[in-house]
């Protein structure tokens, strides 16, 4: 059976090399020293967080003032809205575009034509695709608003001028949580590329022990409930471990800009960090439009594909948290749509062992000339 999610990118060795992990100071010094010299900045411009969403913040709260309106993509993740509002700011959100889920040019202006209190714009790449940053950035460049760029979808990658993500705006944010292009379970960066913005304190208050034992014990129980729905009972194990306290989910993650990263997870995100390629990466994940999702993922279900973890079946996820975000659908009707018919696929698998799932969804898939 093939997964999306649940810890699926851990193999038996991987596992145990993130639960048996140790790491000292010296580990997220070097992290933060990796990262300086990587995107082009100083260490003391770096700082590592329990989580991507307490980096954002924080690169928000130093680089616009409270009460300002931030632009972010209509089809993103909760985190990024709590990010924004833990600034003391108000999102402002952007239609994306069909082909890529990424908001261009136009939808930007479009936006900023009725909002003139934005002060920062926020660009995901979504699923690893990248936007066309050129225009962005002259946008940005032209009526004086804070490029920030947030690498959770797309560390590694390369915008089409050639440019690394990370390299262009005024800050960037890393997420090195569940299912991200770098992922250690949970931990986070900001970065700031402008030598003239202030310097950053790096936090040193540790993580709650029960989230450090629920990260290292994680990519295991992910293991188990993979194994578990073999035999249907994926969704009770989870249920089970969730009411305990051994698991989180992602979008549960607590925001704190005073509390840092393991320094074991330092040191397994700098490992992964080196292992990406040089010349830019493959999208995190594709994605198709279908029609009938519901169905269509129990039949690919009862062929070995567990592609229930969709990025984002409603366009600000998960649907528990969505009426919190005050998200007006018909300001963003292109989002909204493919909310409704979005499915995911991973990459990072041989595309012969995709053969009878890419065969159903063609079954599914909108038309997109009709």
């Amino acid at each position: 059976m093939y997964f999306l999610g649940r810890a699926a990118n851990y193999k038996g060795a991987d596992i145990l090399r993130h639960t048996f992990a140790f790491g000292t100071k010296k580990d997220s010094d070097e992290l933060r020293a990796y990262l300086a010299a990587h995107y082009g900045t100083t260490v003391d411009h770096v700082a590592l967080y329990h989580n991507g969403r307490s980096a954002l913040a924080v690169a928000l709260r130093n680089l616009v003032p409270e009460k300002s309106e931030v632009v972010v993509t209509g089809f993103t993740c909760c985190a990024v809205v709590q990010a924004v509002r833990a600034a003391k700011c108000t999102p402002v959100y952007v239609d994306v575009q069909r082909e890529d889920l990424n908001f261009g040019a136009q939808e930007l202006l479009r936006v900023l034509k009725d909002h003139k209190g934005v002060k920062a714009v926020i660009v995901q790449n979504t699923l690893g695709r990248p936007v066309d940053i050129e225009e962005i950035e002259m946008i940005c460049e032209k009526l004086d608003l804070v490029l920030i760029e947030d690498l959770a979808h797309c560390t590694g990658v390369r915008y089409p001028d050639g440019r690394e993500v990370g390299t262009v705006g005024r800050a960037a944010a890393l997420s090195f949580g569940k299912g991200k292009s770098v992922d250690t379970i949970s931990g986070g960066a900001v970065i700031f590329n402008d030598e003239d913005d202030p310097k950053i304190k790096q936090p040193e208050k540790k993580p709650f022990f029960s989230e450090t034992l629920a990260d290292r014990w994680y990519p295991f129980h992910g293991r188990m409930i993979r194994t578990f729905s073999y035999l249907g009972l994926g969704r009770i194990l989870t249920g089970v471990l969730l009411k305990l306290g051994c698991i989180q989910r992602s979008a549960d993650s607590r925001l704190s800009t005073t509390t840092r990263m393991t320094h074991w997870q330092a040191k397994l995100a700098l490992e992964k960090m080196r292992k990406l390629p040089k010349n830019g990466r493959k999208p995190l994940r594709d994605f198709y439009y279908v029609e009938d999702r519901e169905e269509l993922l129990k039949r690919l279900k009862k062929v070995g594909y567990m592609f229930d973890e969709i990025w984002y079946e409603v366009p600000i996820s998960p649907a528990r948290y969505y009426k919190k975000m005050h998200f007006d659908e018909k300001a963003c009707p292109v989002a909204t749509k493919a909310a409704k018919e979005i499915i995911n696929v991973p990459t990072g698998m041989k595309k012969a062992d995709l053969t009878a799932a890419y065969k159903l969804i063609k079954e599914y898939q909108v038309d997109e000339e009709e």
